[in-house]
């Protein structure tokens, strides 16, 4: 199974369509979306094609493929125009005999990590910083920010596809690797 991961669309409807032009290229079975879908936030900039409402419109067109979180900048308000489940501060998906904590990463994070177990992963966004690295036996997985990079990095996305995972800016090259 492949699976497209995502954070911090932060409302922009032009990073959004590129990255299900992405999506549908990479022929993935399911996208999870790690919070920060729809407001920009107080500390963030405008985002490019700032449009709440039509990003909303668009990810629903995805809702029987869309796993998602609840980010800082997500609220109750929010879900009423999201029409698939988006207010959970996690979730866990099971996936080649590890488990994965799904979560934006304002709650839990590399600093407060969930209960998990050797070889668990942790992916989460928030930072909008790409991670893939191995921390005391835990993976920690960040695709980086669809449309609010930080610290110089490209506007990204994530597939994870059997023990590969692999960040990809916004045209499909592969910034960072790890093999879980």
């Amino acid at each position: 199974m492949k699976i497209f991961i995502i954070s911090d669309i932060h409302g922009s409807l032009f990073f959004l369509k590129k990255a299900l032009v992405r999506y549908k290229e990479e022929g993935a079975s399911y996208i999870v979306m790690l919070g920060d879908a729809l407001y920009h936030g107080p500390r963030n900039p405008l985002p490019e094609d700032y449009n709440p409402q039509e990003v909303a419109n668009l990810l629903n067109e995805y809702k029987d493929k869309i796993i998602a979180v609840r980010g800082n900048c997500d609220s109750e308000v929010d879900q009423m125009l999201i029409e698939y489940p988006m207010m959970a501060d996690y979730s866990i998906m099971l996936c080649n005999n590890r488990r994965l904590f799904l979560t934006h990463g304002h709650i839990y994070n590399q600093d407060n990590m969930p209960s998990l177990s050797e070889n668990d992963v942790l992916v989460h966004g928030h930072t909008h910083v790409p991670v893939a690295e191995k921390h005391n036996k835990i993976y920690i997985l960040n695709p980086g920010s669809l449309s609010l990079p930080k610290e110089n990095n490209p506007n990204s996305y994530a597939i994870l596809q059997d023990n590969l995972f692999q960040i990809k800016d916004l045209e499909g090259i592969v910034i960072k690797e790890l093999n879980l």
